[in-house]
């Protein structure tokens, strides 16, 4: 069975989606067909090589970026056949964090006058007064000292700005929250200080993220449950200790043997990928990780896998799931 909800947890339910944009030499399949749950109060980590469509996902899923097809249940209602009105009600639910702290946040603005923008364009204040005392409350919240109020980003370093970022993201008190590589941009004693915050944030407040990044450690760190994805597919999804410890797709042991082990005396295979990553415009029938796999048969060439259980919460896109987990 392919991925469908049931689940009267789930806070978002993605199904079908799909995004294509069309270029020059076709239709790029930037999202194809992906169907996703994410769980009230939960983290699910979105993994993947770039260009793999993660973050069109994310945009897609928040409404910044249009759907080509598919359905977005979030509280079970289609948020992509919302009126107008319902969509500006949606904006204040769900936000985003955006991957470059310096280039989301306007130059020109102040610290105060970035994190109170949400406040005043959605009237969630009735004075000036209630503006400035929540903009110091999430100040507060984020890490952000008072003094710099009236500073701008310029003067800032990243984990500041992204605090910024973060604070904005939390203004009007969504229910769900999009974070897109919100740590790449940054040095790792900062990741370690944003990681740690926005951990604190979901078990005060019971957010529900969507968490999109490459750093597999950093997903690992974060997420409840993990999605893989290649060329605008997901190929992998399971809760987060069956997925790192019990990889079944080919493309995610590739992935997992990459990532780096902290034990001197520790040996671990790499596997190495051969082979070209196939153009996501207008693809070709069958499995797109076919061409790298080192277990592909006829019919990898011919039909596309679908995403399939082969057992509780654990979900593969693999023509030879079965035989992968055996093998293990």
């Amino acid at each position: 069975m392919s991925e469908r909800t049931g689940n009267a947890d789930a806070l978002l339910d993605i199904r079908g989606l799909k995004k294509y944009f069309n270029v020059r030499k076709g239709l790029l399949h930037a999202v194809d067909d992906v169907s996703l749950t994410i769980r009230k109060g939960k983290t699910l980590g979105l993994v993947g090589e770039s260009g793999s469509g993660k973050s069109t996902l994310g945009r897609v899923v928040i409404g910044l970026i249009e759907a080509t097809a598919g359905e977005v249940f979030f509280h079970g209602e289609d948020t992509l056949k919302f009126t107008a009105e319902q969509r500006s009600v949606f904006r204040t639910q769900a936000q985003i964090v955006f991957q470059d702290p310096f280039s989301s946040l306007h130059p020109r603005m102040s610290v105060a006058q970035q994190i109170s923008e949400p406040l005043r364009i959605n009237n969630a204040c009735r004075n000036k007064k209630e503006i400035d005392a929540k903009v110091k409350e999430l100040m507060d919240t984020v890490g952000l000292a008072e003094r710099i109020a009236t500073s701008f980003p310029h003067e800032l370093d990243g984990g500041r700005r992204q605090r910024i970022g973060v604070a904005r993201a939390l203004a009007l008190d969504p229910e769900f929250i999009v974070l897109d590589e919100p740590v790449s941009a940054l040095d790792v004693c900062i990741q370690a200080q944003i990681l740690n915050l926005l951990q604190e944030l979901k078990k005060e407040r019971g957010y529900t993220y969507l968490f999109i990044s490459h750093n597999l450690s950093v997903v690992r760190y974060v997420s409840d449950e993990v999605a893989v994805m290649y060329l605008g597919q997901v190929v992998e999804k399971a809760d987060n200790v069956a997925l790192f410890g019990k990889p079944i797709h080919p493309y995610t042991q590739a992935l997992l043997s990459a990532v780096p082990v902290a034990k001197l005396d520790a040996k671990k295979e790499r596997i190495l990928l051969e082979g070209d990553v196939p153009s996501p415009i207008d693809p070709a029938p069958g499995c797109r990780f076919a061409g790298r796999c080192a277990y592909r048969q006829d019919v990898c060439l011919q039909d596309n896998p679908v995403l399939s259980e082969i057992e509780p919460g654990h979900f593969v896109s693999c023509h030879f799931a079965g035989f992968l987990q055996r093998h293990e």
